[in-house]
C-alpha cells in the first residue's frame, strides 16, 4: 500500500538510496538531517509501501566478459493477452535478456540483451529468440556505446 504523499525527507531518503544503496543508516540520517532511528523507520516504511523494490550492485558487464549489448525489437504473430504473457514469461527465464518491455506501435517488445560477443548473440538469436512461439520477426540493433546508464527515476523535491 502506497503512502498518500511523500514529504521532503522521504524524497531525500529515496534520492540518497538510489545513488548509494550501500549507504549506512547513520550516514543516510546525517545526509537527510534526521537522527538514525526515525530514518530507519522511514526507510522501512518506504520499503513496505513499495517505493523501494530492491537493493542491488550495478556490475560492469565488460569486466565479466559481456562486451556486446543488443536491443532486439520483436514482433509477435498475435497480441492476445495469453500470448503476450507467455512471451514475457519465456524471456524472464533467459539470463542474457536483461530487460523486456512491451511497446505500443509496430514493434511488440524491445529487449536489452547482453552477450559475450557477436557470435554468442547470433547463437542466442537463432536458438532462443527466433524459435520462440509466436515470434514473427526480430530486428537487432547493436549498441556502439552508452552515453548514460543511470538507474532509477528522477526524484524532485
Amino acid at each position: 500500500m502506497r503512502r498518500a504523499k511523500l514529504d521532503k525527507i522521504d524524497k531525500k531518503i529515496l534520492q540518497k538510496l538510489q545513488a548509494r544503496g550501500r549507504i549506512t543508516n547513520v550516514e543516510l540520517a546525517q545526509d537527510v538531517g534526521i537522527s538514525a532511528p526515525p530514518c530507519l523507520r522511514r526507510m522501512r516504511a518506504l520499503e513496505e509501501a513499495g517505493y523501494i523494490k530492491s537493493y542491488h550492485a550495478q556490475i560492469d558487464p565488460a569486466i565479466l566478459g559481456y562486451g556486446v549489448t543488443v536491443f532486439a525489437m520483436v514482433r509477435l504473430e498475435t497480441q492476445a493477452e495469453k500470448d503476450l504473457e507467455k512471451f514475457e514469461k519465456q524471456m524472464s527465464k533467459l539470463p542474457m535478456v536483461r530487460e523486456c518491455h512491451m511497446l505500443a506501435g509496430d514493434v511488440d517488445f524491445i529487449l536489452r540483451i547482453v552477450a559475450k560477443d557477436w557470435d554468442s548473440y547470433q547463437e542466442f538469436l537463432t536458438k532462443n529468440l527466433t524459435t520462440a512461439p509466436n515470434v514473427v520477426s526480430v530486428k537487432s540493433s547493436l549498441s556502439i556505446r552508452s552515453a548514460k546508464d543511470e538507474p532509477g527515476v528522477p526524484i524532485e523535491e
